[in-house]
């Protein structure tokens, strides 16, 4: 059993940290709530813009628009890896790592073995872990996460754009955890370019009345690469307010365990305390009757 010094450093210390984790744990709790409220807001818009861009898509049919839609072989692939700059996180960015090595050795495994697979990574963590796997990193983007804007956000994602209309790469996915709430994320790999026809779109009987100004193509033209920029940004952001859900969670369990560390260390403590204090009885009262018996 450790000493009553040694006991005292490791509650001392424990307390440092409990304290620690708990504070981390508020202010993770603090920029959720308000990373929260921007993909809650965000998500309603970006929904009603794929909406509208598989309502147009659906009646248009236009050799101009075909770059977005054509479904090529996936010989060269672009997966958009967003993780966090910083750990404590819990199995955040792991979780994403290991669905970006799942990717690799099975959908896109014939690519990634003529090396024809790009990693482009949001967040130092995710970066770190793959170069530590083995896997060539396009860091270019990775500080992306440190100050979000959408500005930013739209012009990185136009960049990928650019580069698939030229044909650059045949696929190109995001993976990332979606937020579900404060205790839930959901790891997503979702598919970019070229453009997935929009799902549960609405119908109306009424849509060969609308008239369109300008034409039809040149509002697809428009709205595509905003619904895709806006798709990345979301995913952004539902990737920060995941992250701040995870750090909270984990920040708790932590604060938690300090509390059960504290428990077992004060009870080892009174334990050699009692101890000490019954070692010194025993020791007087043998000095006591050594007296008794000398005289």
């Amino acid at each position: 059993m450790a000493n009553q010094k040694e006991i005292r450093a490791r509650i001392s210390s424990t307390i440092s940290t409990q304290q620690i984790t708990k504070a981390m744990k508020l202010v993770s709790a603090t920029k959720l709530r308000k990373a929260s409220e921007a993909i809650i807001r965000m998500r309603p818009y970006a929904q009603k813009l794929q909406g509208i861009m598989g309502n147009l898509q659906e009646s248009t049919d236009d050799a101009q628009l075909a770059g977005y839609f054509e479904n090529r072989e996936a010989k060269r692939v672009l997966l958009l890896v967003i993780t966090s700059d910083r750990g404590l996180c819990g199995a955040f960015n792991a979780n994403v790592v290991k669905r970006v090595r799942q990717l690799l050795d099975t959908d896109y495994a014939a690519a990634h073995q003529a090396g024809n697979v790009t990693l482009m990574c949001m967040g130092k963590k995710g970066g770190e872990a793959l170069k530590r796997y083995g896997y060539s990193v396009n860091m270019d983007m990775v500080n992306l996460t440190q100050s979000l804007d959408s500005q930013k956000a739209f012009a990185a994602m136009q960049s990928v754009i650019d580069s698939y209309l030229l044909g650059q790469y045949d696929r190109v996915e995001v993976v990332y955890n979606k937020f579900k709430n404060a205790a839930t994320q959901i790891l997503v790999n979702e598919q970019l370019l070229p453009v997935v026809p929009a799902a549960n779109v609405e119908k109306t009987s009424a849509s060969n009345d609308y008239i369109f100004e300008p034409d039809q193509v040149a509002i697809l033209q428009d709205l595509i690469p905003r619904s895709l920029n806006t798709l990345f940004y979301r995913s952004m952001l539902d990737s920060l307010a995941s992250e701040h859900g995870a750090r909270m969670v984990a920040m708790d369990k932590a604060t938690e365990n300090a509390g059960d560390l504290l428990r077992a260390f004060r009870l080892a403590y009174n334990q050699a305390r009692q101890a000490a204090i019954t070692t010194e009885i025993l020791e007087i009262v043998a000095g006591a009757e050594a007296l008794a018996s000398a005289s």
